[in-house]
């Protein structure tokens, strides 16, 4: 990057170490920072959409949707989250597979599985061999976002279902009284007081969701973790022109610092949030808020 990188190996200390964290293979690091914060923007609404619906559906009066709901919370979540992401991104690849190979190859006559593998036409594969490599990369990291989103969004359904059932059922009595009916009761009264009780539940799950991001290793995504790891090994002259001793140490402490700033950030603003839902409401919170501005 910088003028004077020409010839590592004739560079001071401080110099060679701006060439050295500035080198391809570093960028590659910074994007990955990248990547993990992308993944929690996009990861946490849809799992928190997925929350939702499985709470909804854990609490209807349809039998059937309510199996599906506590179903979907039960299975998910006794499930280890390890063998879900080494199982599940696999079983949805070959679904996806599975159906681009019925749609694209109807004159196939042979199964896909023959023993233990699963063979599809080529126009098939997902992605494509030919495809440039940031398609490779996006699918990797869509499949990502869809098995975190639906592993979390199971614990975000218990969290969610719990905090319907904690809004004073005297509330939605009353807002049947004055003639709500069901969903404008739902939609109404219980749904914007439940958050103050899930959101407890929901900042513990955003703190494991940020520390489970390392995971995405696990499913083909290049992250921080990797980088750490590839980067902070030992690097003999042979093969790099910033050769250097095992400095993963340094590499992880760095990973470290990026983990406990994010979690202190996180608690900042979830505690912010926290206060504003609690104005008004009947919680301690609550209450502790009103006196607050009482006494102001």
């Amino acid at each position: 990057m910088f003028d004077f990188c020409t010839d590592p190996s004739e560079l001071a200390r401080l110099p060679w170490l701006a060439c050295y964290l500035t080198t391809g293979k570093h960028m590659a690091i910074y994007w990955s920072v990248g990547t993990v914060l992308l993944l929690l923007a996009i990861t946490a609404p849809v799992a928190l959409a997925f929350g939702f619906g499985g709470a909804v559906a854990a609490r209807s009066r349809f039998a059937p949707l309510r199996w599906l709901g506590k179903g979907y919370i039960a299975i998910v979540r006794g499930v280890p989250d390890i063998a879900f992401f080494l199982f599940f991104v696999i079983a949805l690849d070959q679904l996806f597979e599975y159906i681009r190979h019925r749609v694209k190859c109807p004159e196939w006559e042979n199964s896909v599985w023959q023993g233990n593998d699963f063979i599809v036409c080529q126009e098939a594969k997902l992605p494509l061999s030919s495809a440039p490599q940031w398609v490779h990369e996006g699918y990797g990291f869509g499949l990502a976002v869809i098995t975190f989103a639906i592993v979390f969004g199971a614990f975000a359904a218990n969290v969610l279902f719990g905090a319907m059932r904690a809004v004073p059922h005297a509330q939605l009595e009353t807002a049947e009284a004055y003639g709500l009916s069901r969903a404008q009761t739902f939609r109404r009264i219980l749904v914007p007081q439940m958050w103050v009780y899930a959101l407890p539940g929901l900042s513990n799950l955003w703190m494991v969701l940020v520390k489970a991001t390392p995971l995405l290793f696990l499913l083909g995504v290049e992250d921080i973790v990797y980088w750490a790891r590839e980067l902070g090994g030992t690097k003999t002259p042979q093969f790099t022109a910033y050769p250097h001793g095992d400095w993963r140490v340094w590499y992880f402490a760095a990973l470290l610092v990026f983990y406990l700033a994010m979690t202190k950030v996180s608690e900042w603003l979830l505690g912010k949030l926290y206060d504003k839902l609690s104005h008004g409401q009947a919680t301690a919170s609550g209450e502790r808020l009103r006196r607050a501005e009482v006494t102001a």
